[in-house]
């Protein structure tokens, strides 16, 4: 039995399957989302979604879906999936679907009276073209398919509506016709594996909506295009493929360019397989640049989750080549923001204190599954001028003290990973000394001296090593509390004793300034206090504030953030933690707080992990449907228990 299969009863009932995602992409940026009943539920879903660069820098939606219709002796059997307003759904197509699989690549299987109708799609890899194949299984009479495209040329952040700028044109070309709505868009090529019949006949379909904006609070219906519609004869047993991209393709290689693209997919067959394939997923190359994706389907390339992210979704899965790749791309930004140049690389966000620091524990991951004498080969002057640029004091809001702390202004403007805002100010206003940046400061320190001294600058290690001493002592006094755990921030005066999951990095990392008693003390309240199947709170329910449900309009989110909700990321570095104190006694314990993640591949984005979870129970998948970090680290922790059990 497939891993990730659902029957007819589980796809027939649409409280159940218009929750579940599917998320398919194309390592250049396109991608495909939708549910698995293919009836998109958000403005961000479509059959193929492309980033423009002449246009902006989102992504915009160009096919929004392709509805199919089985007609036999004049009998029409449509099997698309709409919801309209009002709350009805039209034509209801699921009702005619038998079985959906997506081990290898997504495969529903319709029943129409004598007929069964495969549908298979692919994405073409570093190119934007989509693939459906269509296989008649079986039918007792003859058969004719009919498609009819769905058109949005649209923003992901917009929606469409009926209007008369919106170009009726379209040419034919090999077995299909191109298109495009507005001039600023490039052409839209749809063409198939063998002759169709193009009927021009257009209209829009107005008041489509999208149940996940509702719920969201946002504006949540539109109109489609649909030019007119294709028709073809299909025997049983044939197999006919349709492409959708922006270029024309020679049709006639259609059949065996789809065969290939399945044949290179890594099976969906268990957990670990997966995470893998959805870890591939935030791979993104632009021409010679490498990225990671923060997350689908509305984030971009974000400087800490790409250092958070890039040990676990490359090195863990032996892929030493692309953590070059990206991390030659992320070089390039890490200097030019240290020379106080212009991003020349579409890396977001590296103004905040801590990327630098996320940089050195990504680098210090990469010196543990090579060897610390190949980090020194290909990244020791990176790091030495990283560290150089902090004791220089050139960081605009990272500010190192003689008390061996960094301090950070954080009132006005949200620097820490938990950066949510509200009305231009930040919900959770860390400030001052963050416990979290003085445990990465310490832990680089620690390995950039271990660096420095292979690379021969003995005084550069010296002096780290004796600013590392200072701050342990600092961190201690002051962010240890007589309760067993750290104070969150510290500014002046002002602590912070909010329990939150920051305080984890101090005993995860592998330099800390905490003694065993300590990293004990803050680990069992951690686990007391923070720890659900579906990872750790961000912030105990015993504090005052905590809002653990991510549900309601965009200011009511905002506010529940990071104030309760559950984050998966976090779970890598607690397991760290907790191996790190309980060694092979642990070991159970960390294995069985992996079930929660396993049963998420059938939820939510089937075979990935959500952005964040509801800090109760049943503790629901939240924010982005697939979110690089946690995927990252969920490897991450699957890896260091391969070793944990190899040493057995």
């Amino acid at each position: 039995m497939s891993y990730l299969r659902f029957d007819k009863t589980e796809m027939i009932r649409l409280e159940e399957s218009l929750q579940k995602e599917i998320l398919r992409t194309n390592r250049a940026g396109a991608y495909h989302c939708s549910t698995i009943v293919g009836c998109n539920t958000r403005k961000y879903h479509g059959l193929l979604v492309i980033p423009i660069p002449e246009i902006d820098d989102e992504n915009h939606v160009l096919l929004s879906s392709l509805d199919e219709t089985v007609i036999q002796h004049g009998a029409e059997f449509n099997m698309g999936l709409h919801k309209y307003k009002g709350g009805s759904f039209s034509p209801k197509g699921h009702k005619y679907i038998i079985d959906f699989d997506c081990e290898k690549v997504p495969q529903t299987i319709y029943r129409v009276g004598g007929v069964i109708l495969k549908k298979e799609i692919v994405f073409v890899h570093h190119e934007n073209r989509i693939l459906i194949r269509y296989t008649l299984v079986d039918a007792h009479s003859e058969t004719t398919l009919r498609f009819k495209p769905f058109l949005a040329f649209r923003s992901v952040r917009e929606y469409t509506h009926e209007n008369m700028q919106a170009s009726r044109e379209y040419h034919e070309v090999d077995n299909g016709i191109k298109t495009c709505m507005y001039s600023s868009y490039p052409d839209l090529y749809m063409q198939f594996s063998k002759h169709v019949d193009f009927v021009f006949k257009p209209d829009w379909y107005r008041n489509i909506e999208y149940q996940k904006e509702l719920e969201r609070g946002y504006d949540f219906n539109e109109d489609l295009y649909v030019p007119g519609y294709f028709e073809c004869h299909i025997e049983k047993g044939e197999s006919i493929v349709f492409s959708a991209g922006t270029s024309e393709v020679e049709t006639s290689t259609l059949l065996a360019e789809f065969q290939k693209e399945a044949d290179e997919r890594t099976p969906r067959d268990s957990f670990k397989h997966c995470l893998i394939n959805s870890a591939h997923q935030f791979y993104n190359r632009q021409g010679d640049e490498h990225y990671v994706l923060a997350g689908y389907p509305w984030f971009k390339c974000r400087g800490r989750d790409l250092f958070v992210s890039l040990p676990g979704l490359t090195l863990v899965n032996n892929e030493l080549d692309r953590f070059h790749a990206i991390m030659g791309t992320a070089e390039k930004a890490v200097r030019d923001f240290m020379a106080g140049n212009k991003i020349s690389v579409k890396i977001y966000e590296m103004q905040h204190p801590d990327v630098l620091l996320w940089a050195i524990w990504a680098l210090q991951q990469y010196s543990k599954f090579t060897s610390l004498e190949e980090c020194v080969n290909r990244y020791g002057k990176l790091i030495e001028d990283i560290m150089s640029f902090f004791f220089h004091q050139k960081h605009n809001n990272l500010f190192l003290h003689d008390n061996g702390l960094v301090y950070t202004d954080g009132k006005d403007e949200a620097v820490t990973w938990m950066n949510s805002t509200a009305y231009g100010r930040p919900v959770v206003p860390r400030t001052g000394y963050v416990v979290e940046f003085n445990a990465l400061w310490y832990n680089a320190m620690r390995f950039a001296a271990e660096v420095c001294r292979t690379m021969g600058n003995d005084s550069f290690a010296d002096k780290m090593e004796t600013t590392s001493l200072k701050t342990a002592e600092s961190f201690v006094r002051v962010f240890l509390n007589e309760h067993g755990y750290l104070f969150d921030y510290v500014d002046n005066n002002t602590v912070d004793w909010s329990v939150r999951p920051n305080m984890l990095f101090a005993v995860a990392f592998d330099y800390s300034p905490l003694d065993k008693k300590q990293k004990r003390q803050v680990l069992d309240i951690v686990t007391k206090e923070l720890l659900t199947p579906k990872g750790i709170r961000s912030l105990s329910p015993k504090s005052v504030g905590y809002n653990p449900y991510y549900v309601g309009p965009q200011v009511q989110r905002d506010y529940a953030y990071h104030q309760g909700t559950a984050w998966p990321w976090l779970m890598g570095f607690y397991i760290e933690a907790y191996l790190k104190i309980y060694k092979m006694s642990g070991l159970s314990f960390v294995e069985r707080t992996l079930i929660g993640f396993e049963s998420e591949m059938r939820y939510h984005c089937i075979g990935s992990i959500s952005e964040m979870y509801d800090g109760n129970p049943p503790f629901r998948g939240r924010g982005a449907v697939s979110f690089a970090m946690n995927v990252a680290e969920v490897l991450r922790i699957i890896n260091i228990l391969d070793k944990y059990n190899n040493q057995q």
